[in-house]
């Protein structure tokens, strides 16, 4: 044995995971009315789109992400949780809006009891939110509760 091999140091490999971003498409809608785009302007044209969300069983809570001209870039269901409460954090929420690119969000929920009345968890999310969007640099537009009808934040002057 030479002196060479004796004294060589072990080669170790290092391995670190990766992150990377990727789309995929979800049908929200195959009815859409014919008015509909990817730009709202209303909550009452999210509500028309995201109606469907009335029927589920559970409560889904979805963030739509926006580009800078208030445009749907990105639809996220960030929780999918049980009859009357998702668990929702801030920390998912803005994860996959900031990989986005996301300029504004529109955060909206579903209550499987038809009633859009939000809960005190519903008011208290929602101020977390807007606070962590504010830090970040993202807007919160409208949190829009979805039963039988609609409850906008913004137009109730909850947010």
């Amino acid at each position: 044995m030479t002196t060479d091999q004796c004294t060589a140091t072990p080669i170790k490999r290092i391995v670190l995971k990766s992150i990377e971003a990727r789309y995929s498409r979800e049908v929200v809608r195959d009815d859409a009315p014919t008015w509909a785009s990817l730009r709202f302007t209303t909550p009452n044209q999210v509500f028309e789109i995201f109606r469907e969300l009335a029927r589920e069983t559970k409560e889904h809570f979805v963030v739509l992400h926006l580009d800078g001209k208030n445009r749907i870039a990105c639809f996220d269901r960030v929780s999918v949780g049980s009859l009357n409460q998702a668990i929702v954090h801030p920390r998912e929420v803005f994860k996959t809006a900031l990989l986005s690119n996301a300029a504004a969000i529109l955060l909206l929920h579903n209550h499987p009891s038809g009633d859009p009345t939000p809960s005190p968890e519903d008011l208290s999310i929602a101020r977390r939110l807007q606070e962590s969007g504010e830090l970040l640099g993202i807007k919160v537009l409208d949190h829009i509760v979805i039963g039988d009808t609609y409850l906008s934040f913004v137009e109730k002057g909850l947010l």
